[in-house]
């Protein structure tokens, strides 16, 4: 086998083991016949084996019939060609992403909550039962206290936080509970997140962060949308029909009571009124620390 042979897309492999020919085992023709094999099979026939060419069935000789081993610059110019196929590859994978810049993906256990007092903004507050906690297992809390999404003067600077839960039904609840709760002179604001993809990812390199929070597979097609389309509301299409699609999941099943966790239905209430129960009840500490009515 000529060397040339590895400039085609498929690398050559021994019959026997499956494996991909080393570069010493390219010209490795151990039988008259030409049947090639690795000199790993080879070896291990004629010593643990029947010693035989298993494809004309004549004996192996202990020196391979046909043996040149490659030049150091046949050597050479093989790796040579392997980079740049390796690179080619990479770059056309990498053009073929470039448009996922411009997308973003709906995480369907990831809540962003916008309006948070200075007294809420913190990780561990918000994991708790009383709060965040109460909708199910939390994985992560990350807040952000940009200032773009400070209320007015008089509310003062609000910051925003990334809630990720196990699961995805979690993250819905909590949104119909919290979403538009009025809590220290600020109405909270809450959806399902979006995440971009991670630029190593891209262009097809490995992350160097083990804590990146952006994307390193493609998404779920449905949850994925354009700026252009995000301008246009259809991720909150999206989600609406999330919401949907759970509450008359809820309703074709009979309650279960949870009185303890506080993620169940009790008696006839609905999902959407949840939130009176976050807001608390008239006159009444509520649990977020202020006072509803």
């Amino acid at each position: 086998m000529s060397v040339l042979n590895l400039s085609g897309d498929e690398a050559p492999e021994c019959p026997l083991c499956m494996e991909f020919l080393e570069l010493d085992d390219i010209n490795f023709y151990p039988c008259t016949c030409g049947y090639q094999i690795c000199r790993f099979c080879w070896n291990k026939l004629r010593t643990e084996g029947n010693g035989l060419c298993p494809a004309c069935r004549q004996g192996y000789t202990e020196n391979p019939a046909d043996f040149k081993p490659l030049t150091t610059e046949e050597m050479a110019k093989i790796k040579a060609e392997k980079r740049q196929k390796d690179q080619a590859k990479k770059q056309k994978i990498s053009e073929n992403r470039k448009h996922l810049a411009n997308v973003r993906v709906v995480q369907k256990n990831l809540v962003f909550v916008v309006g948070l007092s200075p007294r809420l903004a913190d990780p561990e507050i918000l994991k708790k039962p009383d709060y965040f906690g109460k909708f199910g297992k939390i994985h992560k809390v990350v807040i952000n206290h940009s200032t773009q999404y400070a209320g007015s003067q008089i509310q003062g600077p609000s910051a925003s936080a990334y809630v990720t839960y196990l699961k995805s039904e979690d993250a819905l609840r909590a949104i119909q509970a919290v979403n538009n709760i009025f809590i220290d002179g600020r109405t909270l604001k809450a959806s399902l997140g979006t995440t971009k993809y991670c630029s190593h990812f891209m262009k097809n390199q490995t992350c160097p962060k083990n804590d990146c929070m952006y994307l390193h597979e493609l998404g779920d097609d449905l949850a994925s949308f354009t700026k252009e389309q995000m301008q246009q509301g259809k991720h909150t299409e999206y989600e609406k029909n999330l919401h949907e699609e759970m509450l008359a999941g809820l309703a074709q099943s009979p309650p279960s009571p949870s009185p303890d966790m506080g993620c169940g239905l009790e008696g006839g209430e609905r999902e959407g009124d949840w939130s009176s129960q976050w807001a608390g009840r008239q006159g009444e500490q509520d649990q977020w620390g202020g006072r509803a009515g």
